[in-house]
């Protein structure tokens, strides 16, 4: 019985690793997934918008980074983004470890996307 017992709290304590590193895995690609597009589809927008849009992009997906902490540059049609951030994790109740990311975006840089295509065969 106790075994037993033993074995479910051990399965519960590993369930609930899992579900709070699956959160933060997810927010955190799809923050990279944002800061990727944005970077890529970057057009005519200066670094200083990007970093605003970054740090919109961290807002929505509860990203705890530090303004300070991101930088941006343009080199070469390249647009090149870090940024490191630290996230609390719950991985027991009550145990919470300071879990560290690292977002690094290198993309080329192509014009931003059509919204309407040209007409064709106009007389």
């Amino acid at each position: 019985m106790i075994k037993t017992f033993l074995k479910l709290a051990l399965l519960a304590a590993f369930a609930n690793a899992s579900w709070h590193l699956f959160v933060v895995y997810s927010a955190h690609y799809k923050f990279k997934d944002g800061v990727t597009y944005t970077a890529h589809y970057r057009g005519e927008m200066t670094d200083d918008q990007i970093r605003d849009r970054v740090l919109e992009l961290a807002a929505q997906f509860d990203v705890p980074l530090e303004p300070n902490a991101l930088s941006i540059t343009y080199e070469d049609k390249h647009t090149i983004v870090h940024a490191p951030y630290i996230r609390p994790v719950e991985l027991l109740p009550g145990v919470v470890y300071k879990w560290p990311f690292t977002l690094n975006v290198d993309t080329y840089t192509s014009p931003p996307p059509r919204t309407r295509w040209p007409a064709s065969g106009s007389s």
